[in-house]
């Protein structure tokens, strides 16, 4: 495996208090690790289309690495995790989705 790109794990460090409002501020956690990235397949692009996602990249990386989050931030662009692959060779692939018009804290 490739593993010399480098994208941005975003996860939400927010929480809820007793009567279910956000904490202010908001706080987002974000770390830098290594992977592979490949475009999706046509088959997986077609079904995720039928699904009402738009899948863009598969990105590969070793599953310790990751925490569930679910949010990326590659190449100044943010992508959702909408699944995930755990590999036999202690690799996880996030397969991805971009949302049109989706912000997210961790870059303004």
């Amino acid at each position: 495996m490739d593993r010399s790109n480098i994208i941005y794990l975003i996860a939400d460090g927010s929480t809820k208090d007793t009567n279910g409002i956000w904490k202010n501020p908001v706080t987002v956690d974000k770390r830098k690790v290594y992977c592979q990235v490949d475009s999706v397949t046509r088959a997986e692009w077609f079904e995720g289309g039928r699904n009402g996602l738009n899948p863009q990249y598969r990105f590969t990386m070793f599953k310790y690495d990751y925490n569930n989050e679910k949010v990326i931030e590659y190449n100044n662009i943010l992508y959702y995790v909408y699944r995930t692959y755990e590999g036999r060779d202690d690799s996880i692939e996030l397969y991805t989705e971009y949302r049109k018009g989706a912000d997210y804290n961790a870059t303004t």
